[in-house]
């Protein structure tokens, strides 16, 4: 237990940092949301100075981080100055969709990955090895913003998928199995570009990892007894791989959660990223700092989850734990 409570201190004290540095950016960055309004000659500017004075923002910003962490231990995240409501409900809703986007994009990725990492393993330098590692040597090559740009215009040519949103307009009308098949037309973009992303690094950590154990002695006597290659590979090969693959099945989750706010921006995803996007350039600080705190606790969530698989299925881990 004292392993998993000094994992959780570590993530407490790292959202911590990452709300504190973000309030200090902000701080430093030229303008606020009420600077906006002194462009509008039927606003004065008493008017400004008292919803400055209302909303806190002439405040020193120690004041108003501490008046921040009290509305955060309530559930509040601070009030959105564009919407007018609580930053919290905004970004659960937001979220909600980003995990739906993110989770569907980890099992596929893992889900094509494993078995290709396993067999480009099983046979290294033959002709599947060679075209595993070209594809995910091009992958690699290419940036995120360039594949989802590339992906968002196949999508608008051909019209095959939806290029943006999460429903069509005739969602609200659709019900039952409907309404799924609609939803999941809509994830096929967005999953592809995620997946084609994340793909390379677990393709070839996979491999790298079967390498290490197709190497040593245990295998070669399973070998030697006749046991059949499919059965060595992942019924004796794999599990025994699984201790760095459960560890970056936790840094894959992570990635994708905190690094798909780009993705969810470039096909019109109603994820936590266009918010984001919209609230940096609105200036509405608290739904900027709540943003980007749910992203460092989706990182540190999907840390977090690899740690207690690992913790789980290694049992060194639990001894040292003990000691």
């Amino acid at each position: 237990m004292s392993y998993l409570f000094v994992r959780f201190l570590h993530s407490a004290l790292l959202l911590l940092g990452v709300s504190l540095l973000c309030f200090a950016f902000l701080e430093l960055a030229p303008g606020d949301y009420f600077q906006e309004m002194r462009l509008n000659p039927q606003i004065s500017t008493k008017t400004i100075a008292r919803l400055r004075t209302q909303y806190g923002v002439d405040r020193p910003l120690p004041v108003r981080y501490v008046r921040w962490l009290a509305s955060a231990l309530r559930g509040d995240l601070g009030f959105s100055f564009a919407y007018g409501s609580p930053v919290a409900p905004l970004l659960l809703v937001r979220a909600r969709n980003t995990l739906l986007l993110t989770g569907t994009a980890t099992f596929l990725a893992w889900a094509v990955a494993l078995p290709l990492g396993v067999i480009s393993a099983a046979k290294p330098g033959k002709w599947l090895d060679r075209a595993c590692s070209l594809m995910t040597s091009g992958l690699l090559a290419i940036p995120e913003l360039l594949l989802g740009l590339c992906v968002l215009a196949v999508g608008v040519r051909t019209r095959w998928f939806p290029a943006g949103g999460m429903v069509s307009a005739r969602g609200a009308d659709l019900s039952g199995w409907r309404h799924i098949a609609d939803l999941l037309w809509h994830m096929v973009l967005p999953v592809l570009v995620l997946v084609l992303g994340s793909l390379p690094i677990l393709v070839r950590h996979v491999r790298a990892a079967m390498l290490d154990v197709l190497d040593s002695s245990f295998i070669r006597a399973a070998v030697g007894h006749g046991i059949p290659k499919y059965r060595i590979l992942f019924v004796h090969a794999l599990p025994a791989a699984v201790n760095p693959l459960v560890s970056l099945f936790g840094f894959s989750l992570a990635a994708l959660l905190s690094g798909s706010l780009l993705t969810e921006v470039i096909l019109s995803w109603p994820g936590l990223g266009p918010l984001l996007l919209e609230a940096v350039l609105a200036r509405d600080i608290y739904v900027v700092v709540g943003g980007v705190t749910f992203s460092a606790l989706f990182l540190v969530a999907g840390t977090a989850i690899g740690d207690i698989l690992l913790f789980a299925s290694d049992p060194r881990i639990r001894a040292e734990a003990l000691i």
